[in-house]
């Protein structure tokens, strides 16, 4: 599937998505995603003893209503 393909992916808010498909979805480098972490925006479950992290698609979807858009002119 192309970048495009992705992006046009909707996000399922019931899914539990990796590191990768969230940065994918949201078209930030996994660097970013990881400061969206480590920041609060995004929250994330992380079973002990494992380093797979999981990500909701509800927590995608709640962080993208709380973004505030700016329009640069």
């Amino acid at each position: 599937m192309s970048v495009d393909g992705d992006r046009k992916r909707s996000i399922n808010p019931e899914a539990v998505y990796s590191r990768q498909e969230a940065a994918e979805m949201l078209g930030v480098s996994l660097s970013t995603l990881k400061k969206l972490i480590n920041a609060g925006y995004l929250r994330v479950s992380q079973p002990v003893g494992l380093r797979r992290i999981f990500i909701r698609g509800e927590s995608i979807l709640a962080m993208l209503d709380q973004t505030v858009v700016e329009r640069r002119g």
